[in-house]
């Protein structure tokens, strides 16, 4: 799924936070915030928003999940894209919110949502049309890009994309790059052991290629990720891809 075509850079937007940026990572949100309003848009946040409802969703509690997503709906409802810096909320909003509604009363504000959902970096590279200038020393990176990214909104593209804007990056291929990492939200409680082996397998990878600093749009991921690096003692600190290009472009 991606946008067949993108709008005009708008002078305001919505900022949808995430659980996982409110609560773990708090500075991909503020880097997030910052990139856009350097681009000249003002950014609202509701101060209302909670999840997005996936975690419910994903369960297969559909009624908990509309009662969650109806307050989404509720503190959006201007007609202003949202950006989301996550790939697996965005997917929330975009295609499960009209499936979640189809038929009743709210559906059309559930594709209203949906219409003007963009994942942050898609949004950055392809609707700001984003310049960045390298001022940073020399590093390696190596990037994860969500099952939500790769998959359900093909966004991968436009954060390489931003990435490859800085001059003193080099990124860094892993091998198997189309791999989950084993989190997958619910997954990971459920079936610990196959959600362990998978992160292993990965950790392996992101490891063997020398990076200095692993990146990603998705904060689950990288929870997920850097907990397995620092619990087998590898020296690979992670960040989201808006805090990355905000230090390096300061």
């Amino acid at each position: 799924m991606t946008h067949r075509s993108y709008p005009p850079k708008p002078s305001r937007v919505y900022f949808y936070g995430t659980c996982l940026v409110d609560v773990l990572f708090p500075e991909a949100g503020l880097h997030g915030i910052q990139l856009l309003e350097r681009e000249g848009i003002e950014v609202v946040f509701p101060s209302a928003q909670s999840c997005c409802a996936q975690p419910a969703f994903n369960a297969g509690y559909d009624q908990e999940a509309r009662e969650v997503a109806l307050a989404q709906l509720a503190c959006m409802p201007e007609n202003i894209p949202v950006v989301v810096p996550s790939a697996s909320c965005a997917a929330m909003f975009i295609d499960a919110y009209p499936k979640l509604f189809a038929n009743s009363p709210h559906a059309s504000a559930a594709q209203h949502l949906a219409d003007r959902t963009f994942e942050l970096l898609e949004f950055l590279a392809e609707v700001c049309r984003i310049q960045l200038q390298d001022k940073g020393e020399p590093i390696a990176v190596v990037a994860h890009h969500s099952c939500s990214a790769l998959r359900h909104l093909k966004v991968v593209q436009p954060a390489e994309q931003l990435l490859k804007q800085l001059a003193n990056v080099a990124l860094l291929q892993q091998q198997r790059p189309d791999e989950c990492c084993g989190f997958g939200g619910t997954f990971a409680v459920k079936e610990p052991e196959i959600s362990g082996a998978m992160v292993e397998d990965k950790c392996n990878n992101l490891v063997a290629t020398g990076a200095n600093r692993l990146v990603s749009g998705d904060c689950s991921c990288m929870m997920n990720i850097v907990g397995a690096l620092e619990k087998r003692g590898d020296n690979l600190p992670g960040q989201h891809i808006a805090t990355f290009l905000w230090e390096r472009t300061q």
